[in-house]
């Protein structure tokens, strides 16, 4: 054993320990990320305030005012891409009509999300990874449909995010798929996001990922006067409320309360966002969302995918849900010269650089599994080879249980390893890696014969 401890504290034979900090940046991804403009988000962003009011409920017939007109102009904007993408891109209005529910739809309602799709290279790669933000805003009173409603960071600015990623990622390819959605129906009731997701359950897509943006263009608070633009907040769930029976009984035995899907893709978002962006934290919150409220996010969550909520740092409430007015002094409404937006653009680049990490990747190892036939006080894991995508190898993840983060990645060619760390001590998974270094999602091993 002393033998195996040398060989892998020393990084010869198949393995090599090294910290997170060590990893290079894939130049094809840096390259994207510094593509990313301040400019043309807030170009998006004050198109969008134009509009006067995107209300759900607001018209869909005038050309210049309201939802209907603005998600026109997001499909206009998606296909204005596409040229540049070779025929990978397509984007369509896909809707479905509601009926009136006694609460925040009042009538007969024609729901539309914009969606375009990067069409994946690999065709037997089925991956999906999604990046959302919601066109529709709201005033002070939700049902207020004719007024006017800036929403420029609620939410114009995650779907500034979405429209960014998608011009740049569309001129490059990748052999995973990558979705691009400005949902409609969040302020009514998550409606545009419930409907998706049901539609993406129903019809199996394989989901590896969904990035929620909801407020994250502004960088200072209200009441406490808090500024930062060098943090973003990323909420995640710690697993699914789907996860029951003896699903819930595997976390507890195995005490897998915080490696949930959700929470999963938060640390990757972590690990690669502060990887590509400098001057920028991601700040891990350990709730599906901010307290007692929700998110486009939460449908997917509660349908089993791994989907998380990026907002700012500090919310500013003189600027959120308010019929804008001078009042007390105080300048109320969602308006454009509140945004901070070189932070939105920090914003933007991390999502980018995830979307790209991922869809560039190999998929997930399979099979991943723990020996537990013996007592031992090494670490015995196995695994197989993704479904697609090349590999040059595999990181094995460690950490503490009380550490939030992955704290130490193996390099390995092989598809197991023996490790001198007590699996009592240490939460362990395994990484696909491809040939420029991008990294699947991690995979939690189960036990052998399980």
């Amino acid at each position: 054993m002393r033998k195996l401890v040398i060989l892998i504290l020393c990084c010869s034979g198949s393995f090599c320990v090294s910290a997170q900090t060590t990893i290079q940046r894939d130049p094809q991804i840096e390259k994207m990320v510094n593509s990313v403009s301040k400019d043309s988000l807030e170009s998006y962003i004050r198109k969008m305030v134009s509009y006067g009011t995107r209300n759900t409920l607001s018209t869909q017939t005038d050309p210049k005012r309201g939802i209907g007109a603005a998600r026109v102009w997001v499909l206009s904007k998606f296909n204005e891409f596409a040229q540049q993408s070779g025929g990978r891109l397509t984007a369509m209005i896909d809707t479905t009509t509601l009926q009136k529910d006694g609460r925040r739809v009042d009538t007969t309602l024609l729901l539309g999300n914009v969606v375009a799709t990067l069409k994946g290279t690999d065709t037997a790669d089925k991956r999906i990874f999604m990046i959302s933000g919601h066109l529709d805003n709201m005033r002070t009173n939700v049902m207020d449909r004719t007024g006017d409603a800036p929403g420029a960071n609620d939410d114009a600015s995650g779907v500034a995010a979405v429209l960014e990623s998608a011009r740049i990622m569309c001129r490059s390819s990748f052999p995973a798929t990558v979705v691009f959605v400005a949902f409609s129906g969040e302020e009514q009731g998550l409606l545009g996001a419930n409907y998706m997701s049901e539609k993406a359950r129903r019809q199996n897509w394989n989901i590896e990922a969904l990035l929620n943006n909801d407020i994250m263009g502004s960088n200072n608070s209200n009441e406490t006067n808090l500024i930062n633009n060098t943090k973003i907040r990323v909420f995640s769930e710690a697993f699914s409320i789907q996860d029951t029976g003896r699903a819930a009984q595997n976390i507890r035995n195995l005490g897998l309360e915080n490696d949930g899907k959700a929470r999963q893709l938060a640390r990757y978002i972590k690990e690669v966002g502060e990887r590509y962006v400098d001057n920028l934290e991601i700040v891990m919150v350990y709730r599906n969302d901010r307290f007692l409220r929700g998110g486009d996010h939460t449908p997917f969550v509660n349908r089993g995918y791994a989907a998380v909520r990026i907002t700012e740092m500090n919310e500013n409430y003189y600027h959120q849900h308010q019929d804008v007015r001078m009042e007390n002094g105080i300048q109320y409404g969602d308006l454009p010269e509140f945004m901070d937006f070189e932070y939105l653009r920090k914003n933007t680049a991390m999502n980018l650089c995830n979307l790209a990490n991922l869809a560039k990747a190999p998929s997930m190892p399979q099979e991943v599994k723990v020996e537990t036939k013996r007592l031992t006080n090494f670490t015995n894991l196995t695994w197989k080879a993704p479904a697609t995508g090349t590999v040059k190898g595999y990181y094995i993840l460690m950490r503490e249980t009380t550490s939030a983060v992955w704290q130490k990645k193996i390099f390995t060619t092989d598809t197991k390893a023996d490790l001198p760390y007590s699996k009592d001590n240490f939460f362990f998974a395994v990484q696909s890696v491809g040939a420029d270094g991008n990294e699947s999602l991690p995979v939690i091993p189960v036990p052998a014969g399980r």
